[in-house]
């Protein structure tokens, strides 16, 4: 093997190790600078030209996400997330309602949105309110970032990897949501069954804080103004862009028109939209890209790639897609996962792909490090004065999302779209 080759796979190996363990330890910096440092030093040692580094992005996918994520801020600045909070914590005295209201709710603004958003949105609100109602948030910020990964699956945008999936196979938006849509609401009602048999004994917590203290209603009141014509605003687009992805034009160039188009307002600058843009999640997308890319354009990783497909070593099947993704995406996380797979099986048909994103979305529903849903979820808790454990979350995530992976396999199994 050459000294270049050694050069991009040991690359490759150290940036997969990197997503492995989350960063360096020591130092603050988490997997997209990993990845992003990655790609600098294929370009700096000479291992891949601007050109060939180029060729390997995705830019449906990038452009897509980035569309989406401006879409969502559209959603927060028009008042939407807090308008639904506040219609949630009238069942503040039905625990078991205000769950299944929430569950619901996460499902599904996270299949027509990018799940991280919805949940970096909703959680402080979600908080404060059930905080000033004497409830205890942890079963409800459980629910919520569980149901935003299972109702992700359902949809070609709810999550970065299934945007990456039906960009890469070129997916049809309507026949994915045919077949992704029943287990996913398998799962969401897995998510509440589950919860609700944990938490039912204990919703309350010992000390209330006053309801005219919490943010909630002064955040729906807030500096870019909330009624009718603002949230109608988002709604309606949505329901443009789903019409347009009906259509022939290409998903990415559909979303960034709506983007373009809810981005003129009077109200708020459109440098704030900027701000709401994930770039960390942005990078890393690219980066895996060019890593991935440029290793197995290896000739002897694809010699190794074509040995492993030929021994049937690449899960293809029901059980072997299930147990890869449990494994791989609570070791390196979803979206590495499926990028190193996409790129074992450039050829995938599509009932695969649709398992594949099935099985990665659900996976990351095991551990708190799962998927960047739960970090989020939990982090934004901790800033309101939260806790939400590693043990809270494997305590309910383990049955959720065995279950609900059980549920998927045996839909894409006996509907005849997988081999066992």
């Amino acid at each position: 093997m050459a000294l270049t080759s050694w050069g991009v796979l040991g690359l490759f190996v150290m940036t997969y190790l990197g997503m492995a363990a989350g960063g360096i330890p020591g130092l603050r910096v988490d997997r997209s600078w990993i990845a992003g440092c990655a790609t600098v030093l294929l370009l700096f040692c000479g291992l891949q030209s601007p050109g060939e580094a180029a060729a390997h992005l995705d830019a449906g996918a990038l452009l897509l996400l980035l569309a989406l994520m401006l879409i969502s801020a559209q959603f927060d600045f028009s008042g939407v997330y807090a308008w639904l909070n506040a219609q949630l914590s009238h069942y503040g005295q039905r625990p078991a309602l205000l769950l299944g209201g929430v569950v619901l709710l996460g499902g599904l603004l996270s299949a027509l949105l990018v799940n991280d958003i919805v949940a970096f949105a909703l959680t402080p609100l979600l908080c404060h309110s059930l905080l000033a109602r004497g409830l205890d948030p942890r079963p409800f910020l459980l629910a919520l970032a569980l149901s935003c990964n299972a109702g992700s699956s359902a949809s070609l945008i709810g999550n970065p990897q299934n945007i990456l999936i039906g960009q890469a196979g070129g997916l049809d938006f309507w026949s994915f949501t045919f077949i992704a849509g029943p287990p996913a609401l398998a799962a969401l009602a897995i998510t509440y069954g589950v919860i609700w048999l944990q938490w039912r004994r204990r919703w309350g917590v010992p000390q209330a804080l006053p309801a005219e203290e919490t943010p909630v209603e002064r955040r729906f009141d807030g500096a870019h103004g909330c009624g009718a014509h603002s949230y109608l605003k988002p709604l309606l687009a949505t329901l443009v862009l789903l019409g347009l992805f009906s259509t022939q034009i290409p998903r990415e160039l559909s979303a960034l028109l709506i983007a373009a188009l809810l981005m003129i307002s009077r109200r708020v600058d459109s440098r704030d939209y900027v701000h709401k843009v994930d770039l960390n999640l942005l990078l890393l997308f690219a980066g895996l890209f060019v890593v991935t890319g440029a290793a197995l354009g290896l000739p002897e990783v694809a010699a190794l790639a074509a040995t492993l497909r030929e021994y049937g070593l690449v899960p293809e099947g029901v059980m072997g897609l299930a147990t890869a993704s449990l494994l791989a995406s609570n070791l390196i996380g979803n979206v590495p996962f499926v990028v190193l797979l996409l790129g074992l099986l450039p050829d995938a048909p599509q009932p695969l792909l649709v398992g594949l994103a099935l099985m990665s979305t659900l996976a990351g529903n095991l551990l708190l490090i799962g998927s960047v849903v739960n970090l989020i979820v939990a982090e934004s808790a901790r800033r309101q004065g939260v806790a939400l454990s590693f043990v809270d979350f494997a305590r309910s995530g383990f049955p959720v999302t065995l279950l609900s992976m059980g549920a998927a396999g045996l839909w894409l199994g006996l509907g005849g779209w997988l081999p066992w």
